[in-house]
């Protein structure tokens, strides 16, 4: 049986026009590196700044959205402007190209230059480069490349260039989906391996805090300890953790549930009874677990944990919930020109399988658009040094990752 596509026909030409501008590419990925937009802090507006002029360089018109300064704020982050580039080849469907531009900080341990765009043997080192700065070069020379075919096409493309992944995504696609900026009916979000990614992981995040009373080290009866209480409340949630390895995912790639508390704070000295003791955890939930059922069962666990604590009380906060990222129908759409290209540019067999991670793809989905994950990076997250020291993008999987996604949105556009 042939495993021809329609977009095939469109090969020669999209992967000249890729080949003229890849000197270009490499530049553009080196001075989006160059410019920090670590998050924390997210003062991300002056990478957005870089970027559009960028674009603009490129012959895009760049919409510039900001952030009202409140909903910044409010997000725990300094400044955020998201970019949107539409790209008209008449009426048909629209395919949005999402990746983000906030980072993680560089942390330690590093031995090139994070913010340097340092190219050796052909890899290129920084923070972002392959989290997913990479994915502004794939998507917006895959853009350009489709202009050598626009002819054969139907339909529209948008760059969604968002800044506030690291921090949930609440600002960045979310905000602009509600704010009514875009209605795609596809899209694409940033990758970060060979694999195509069809589910994700979902994380609850929460916050508690258990109060008592204060008293001196030396008279403890007559305060009420709330690291005790916490400690009680400790164990319970680690006793919760050791059923989830029995409750693996069905789908490929996503494991089982975890939970990680990442955080703890109290006390006042020594001397004193604690008065106060705060923890944050990390609840990582598969895609068939219900967020709602989640949470309500974590909030038993702790309250259950310190009912018989006297003096002490406790409050929970959510401070972050996001849902798992689930497939779509329709998403085939996708996901079947996107796995013949790179299997054809790739020499190897490319898995559709979901992630243990979240990702902002899961903000299109929840709007009822078909979505996967694909865009530059290596066989595996680990293997790019995604938010560690040392992070790296390989320049020939950001070359086979233009083609393949040129080539993908070209076969969805196509003309009958």
């Amino acid at each position: 049986m042939s495993d021809t596509r329609p977009s095939d026909a469109l090969i020669a030409p999209v992967a000249a026009a890729i080949e003229r501008r890849w000197d270009a590419e490499i530049e553009f990925l080196r001075a989006l590196v160059r410019q920090p937009s670590d998050n924390p802090p997210g003062d991300c507006t002056p990478h957005a700044e870089v970027t559009a002029r960028l674009l603009e360089s490129l012959g895009f018109t760049v919409e510039r959205h900001a952030v009202p300064d409140d909903v910044v704020q409010t997000a725990g982050m300094i400044s955020c402007t998201n970019l949107i580039v539409r790209k008209s080849f008449g009426d048909g469907p629209v395919v949005a190209l999402n990746a983000h531009g906030d980072v993680v900080p560089p942390g330690d341990g590093w031995t090139h230059d994070p913010y340097g765009g340092e190219v050796v043997d052909g890899v290129m080192y920084g923070r972002g480069v392959a989290v997913s700065k990479s994915d502004f070069a794939t998507y917006a020379f895959a853009l350009l490349a489709l202009e050598a075919v626009a002819e054969r096409l139907s339909g529209a493309v948008e760059l969604h260039l968002t800044y506030d992944e690291e921090t949930g995504g609440g600002i960045g696609p979310a905000w602009i989906l509600a704010q009514g900026l875009t209605r795609p009916d596809y899209a694409i979000s940033a990758g970060f391996s060979h694999a195509i990614v069809t589910a994700h992981n979902g994380v609850l995040h929460l916050e508690v805090t258990v109060r008592g009373r204060s008293a001196h080290a030396a008279k403890p009866d007559e305060g009420a300890d709330a690291l005790e209480a916490m400690t009680t409340i400790l164990q319970a949630l680690y006793v919760e953790r050791r059923s989830y390895p029995e409750r693996v995912s069905a789908i490929p790639g996503i494991g089982h549930p975890n939970m990680t508390v990442g955080l703890i704070e109290g006390g006042i000295n020594t001397n004193v009874v604690p008065d106060r003791c705060t923890i944050r955890l990390d609840r990582r939930m598969t895609p068939e677990e219900d967020p709602a059922a989640v949470e309500a069962r974590l909030r038993t666990v702790i309250e259950g944990a310190v009912a018989g604590h006297d003096g002490v009380s406790v409050e929970i906060a959510r401070v972050l919930l996001a849902s798992p990222l689930r497939r779509l129908d329709g998403a085939e759409k996708l996901i079947d020109p996107v796995r013949h290209h790179a299997r054809r540019l790739l020499a190897e067999e490319v898995p559709v399988e979901g992630v243990p991670l979240y990702t902002d793809a899961r903000l299109y989905a929840e709007a009822g658009v078909p979505t996967i994950g694909y865009g530059a990076g290596p066989r595996t997250f680990l293997d790019a040094n995604g938010h560690r020291a040392d992070e790296k993008l390989v320049l020939s999987d950001l070359r086979v990752a233009t083609e393949v996604v040129a080539l993908a949105v070209a076969e969805v556009l196509a003309k009958a």
